[in-house]
């Protein structure tokens, strides 16, 4: 038997090709290949946010935050897969194009993590890099080895370049409502508090996006009209989130908006902002909270279209989001004994079944898995 090839498989070097992840939380071991777009889908408690949760843990890595990461989530027991007494360590290997990075973490007798080891690999040098035995990640040891090559931002710099945007917060006190600084505009950030700034960026400097984006927002919104994007009264130096009703005149604050079209906003925002804006990887989770079903059938098109060039790992509960994607596109998340599963479906599998039903029927069928069970 002939092995089946990836579908949309990544396009670019800073996108991630292959996650192997043992030992962490819930996950005891996943191999998985990842393609342009990875939707998962599973039961709560499945294991899909951590899986999400694992890459903001690598990018605390990155910006040398281990201890204070391990230490916040309650030491390495919180971290290793039934705490260290079942699992000894969190083994990891994130391969971007034709170079990885990979690590092991061990717990100490102190209540800390160490790197066992740390290794980068460039298929395209032929050098493999590794150190042992530390407590931060490494990076200043690749930045000045004596080959010259600075393999640490060449190896990770996909994972920098991640993004993983979280709009779940919509209350009184959420960043995003608040008066922030007008140049705070270089990219978007993971809680959107800078949207203003950013959508006033786009409006000056690429302008065809940003009427993309306030169209969209009209598909499912009709009465919004337009941002009022200025300099605060008082400040030049601060912005604020403010809109217009269609053929209106007075402005509103984002109090105003509902929580789902405020989400909607920040995700519309996200995935039709310039390439050059745009991280290689998007991670949502959970984006359709809060959104009306029409909302989350133009959210899915967005989301088709943003992964031609743009690698989207998506996590989600609702059947209308799942019924925007293939089959292909799609990662079941289980728990087995305890232990999370990741199996991506495969079309071939499903075919008579999708000539009668859609794939948000299948799931509510329980013919997909990624369904509570006892």
């Amino acid at each position: 038997m002939t092995e089946r090839q990836i579908s949309k498989p990544v396009i670019d070097s800073d996108q991630l090709s292959l996650l192997h992840l043992d030992g962490y939380k819930s996950i005891e071991e996943c191999h998985l290949e990842l393609t342009m777009l990875n939707v998962l889908i599973g039961a709560n408690g499945a294991g899909k946010s951590n899986f999400i949760g694992f890459f903001k843990l690598i990018r605390k890595i990155l910006d040398e935050q281990l201890q204070l990461t391990v230490s916040e989530q309650g030491g390495p027991d919180a971290l290793l897969h039934y705490g260290r007494k079942t699992t000894e360590q969190i083994s990891v290997e994130l391969r971007f194009g034709i170079s990885c990075y990979k690590f092991e973490l061990k717990p100490t007798s102190d209540n800390r993590m160490m790197f066992q080891r740390e290794v980068i690999f460039l298929d395209s040098y032929g050098k493999e890099v590794s150190t042992f035995g530390h407590f931060e990640t490494s990076n200043q040891f690749y930045k000045s080895n004596d080959a010259g090559i600075n393999h640490l931002d060449k190896v990770i710099e996909g994972i920098k370049k991640l993004n993983i945007y979280h709009f779940h917060d919509t209350s009184a006190s959420a960043k995003v409502k608040q008066i922030h600084g007008i140049n705070d505009n270089l990219y978007l950030k993971e809680d959107a508090s800078n949207l203003a700034a950013f959508l006033y960026r786009l409006k000056q400097e690429y302008e065809s996006h940003y009427k993309r984006i306030v169209k969209t927002i009209q598909l499912v919104a009709p009465f919004f009209g337009d941002f009022i994007l200025r300099p605060t009264i008082g400040n030049a130096e601060k912005i604020q989130l403010e809109w217009v009703e269609k053929n209106q005149d007075t402005p509103f604050t984002a109090s105003a908006l509902s929580d789902g079209t405020l989400r909607f906003i920040c995700l519309a925002t996200v995935l039709m902002q310039p390439d050059e804006l745009c991280p290689p990887t998007i991670l949502i989770d959970e984006p359709e909270l809060g959104l009306h079903p029409y909302a989350i059938t133009v959210l899915g098109s967005l989301m088709r279209s943003a992964a031609e060039r743009h690698q989207l790992i998506i996590s989600t509960q609702s059947v209308e989001l799942l019924n925007q994607f293939e089959v292909e596109d799609v990662i079941v998340v289980d728990k087995k004994e305890g232990a999370s599963t990741f199996k991506r479906l495969n079309p071939d599998e499903l075919s008579s079944w999708l000539e009668d039903y859609s794939l948000g029927e299948l799931w509510t069928k329980n013919l997909l898995g990624g369904r509570p069970s006892r």
